[in-house]
């Protein structure tokens, strides 16, 4: 056996930077009407549809990278040393060119290789494959993975029609902020029982990426004509999860010889709690072994699963030797799973 067979990633710290300025669901009824005096749109109705109460609001001038810097220095403080890496994971970005990590590293005096890792709401969990991949293969120590999303500057407020303001409803509970995973090298004691990534498995039907876009920036509306909104088909794409399904996620916790009772922890990315209700109900999972972070919070995209882990070590629900397994679902339409001991 080779000495890369026998590495293994760690998780070594996680944090997030969640803005204090909020905006309140009946806050964003109140001005939609306002703006939109033709709207017809029942009171409540954002919050029933998706049980969002409140989303984060960036401070002032604040852009993607900034949010990323802020929960990236929390989680250096907690593990301090040398990064041999830096990923930048979100479905935000300060630029086209050059990659935001660029601009993450110059902002914390990093002097490291970077890039960025894109895949919607499934950014960070892809990153984490990705880095687990790099320090299992021997070629870095220290990951560093920072998650900025500002999805805020994408919320249509001015409306032509109905249909518009449907197709326009997935940006009213979305969220701003950041968060910080610091992945590094550890031994392979040979079973599951010391910290580590345990395995993952991933999923994409690709043939659903036109239900939810945010058409702008690139070749296909490169000069954002119209403005940059977000456009989502909601119906069809609650039809394409449903098609999807989770066993994904009971697939790949039995790969690695556990059941889904055994799990300690479920972080699921919530886009709206009945989803999250769902998702747990049909893997069976234990409710109090989940945190609703939804309601409170919003859709925080990428950052939704860092979040949900360390709220879960703050309020002692996991700890050293935890078994934990991350749920992400993203736009495109993709679904992944990955299991860790903490």
């Amino acid at each position: 056996m080779t000495n890369a067979a026998r590495l293994r990633s760690r998780i070594a710290a996680v944090a997030t930077y969640l803005p204090p300025a909020t905006r309140s669901t009946a806050e964003t009824e109140q001005r939609l009407r306002r703006l939109n005096p033709g709207l017809s749109l029942p009171t409540g109705l954002v919050r029933r549809l998706t049980g969002v109460d409140t989303v984060h609001l960036r401070p002032d001038g604040w852009q993607t990278s900034d949010l990323a810097v802020a929960a990236a220095r929390d989680a250096l403080e907690q593990s301090p040393g040398p990064i041999d890496l830096l990923l930048f994971a979100s479905a935000s970005q300060d630029l086209i060119e050059p990659a935001t990590s660029h601009i993450v590293s110059a902002k914390l005096g990093l002097g490291c290789p970077v890039m960025d890792i894109k895949n919607a709401c499934n950014s960070v969990l892809n990153a984490l494959q990705v880095a687990d991949a790099l320090i299992t293969s021997g070629q870095y120590r220290r990951v560093l993975i920072a998650s900025g999303e500002e999805p805020s500057h994408a919320v249509r407020w001015r409306l032509d029609d109905q249909r518009q303001f449907l197709r326009s409803f997935a940006g009213y509970t979305m969220s701003d902020g950041g968060a910080a995973v610091l992945l590094e090298r550890a031994s392979d004691r040979g079973d599951d029982q010391g910290p580590g990534i345990l395995g993952s498995r991933f999923v994409a039907h690709s043939e659903h990426w036109a239900v939810g876009t945010l058409p702008a920036g690139g070749s296909v509306n490169p000069h954002a004509e119209g403005g940059s909104y977000f456009d989502m088909d909601g119906a069809a794409l609650q039809r394409a999860f449903s098609e999807l399904g989770v066993g994904l996620v009971e697939q790949a916790i039995t790969a690695l010889g556990h059941r889904v009772a055994e799990l300690d922890f479920v972080a699921v990315h919530q886009v709206a709690l009945s989803y999250h209700d769902t998702i747990v109900e049909v893997l069976g999972i234990d409710p109090a072994r989940t945190v609703v972070t939804i309601a409170e919070h919003g859709n925080l995209a990428s950052v939704t699963l860092p979040l949900q882990l360390q709220l879960a070590r703050e309020r002692g629900l996991v700890g050293e030797g935890s078994l934990v397994a991350l749920v992400g679902l993203a736009g495109g339409i993709s679904l992944g799973a990955m299991v860790v001991r903490l």
